[in-house]
């Protein structure tokens, strides 16, 4: 499902402009994105979390040049889904709006 096809839906089960719906999913994003840049978790309960994750600093290998190279410590954003999300997943069961 793209983008265009979340909004497309959403417009049709609430009702709300595709336009409004857009800025509104577009926002949420950019919230998402800023506060993960910041280092700031962003929890939704029921749904999941939006995390970061630390990366230590470790050697990696280029096989093709045989040569060893060190790849930094950096953050890496990580989705973990709820108990409840899961469970809806794994059961094949679809929540109506």
């Amino acid at each position: 499902m793209t983008k265009a096809e979340v909004i497309l839906e959403i417009s049709q089960k609430t009702g709300i402009d595709k336009a409004d719906v857009s800025a509104s999913l577009e926002g949420f994003f950019a919230v998402v994105k800023n506060s993960l840049a910041k280092g700031e978790n962003v929890y939704i309960r029921g749904f999941g979390s939006f995390i970061v994750k630390h990366r230590k600093e470790k050697v990696g290998r280029i096989i093709s040049q045989n040569k060893s190279i060190v790849i930094p410590a950096h953050n890496v954003p990580s989705f973990k889904p709820a108990k409840v999300f899961v469970d809806k997943v794994k059961n094949g069961q679809a929540q109506k709006v």
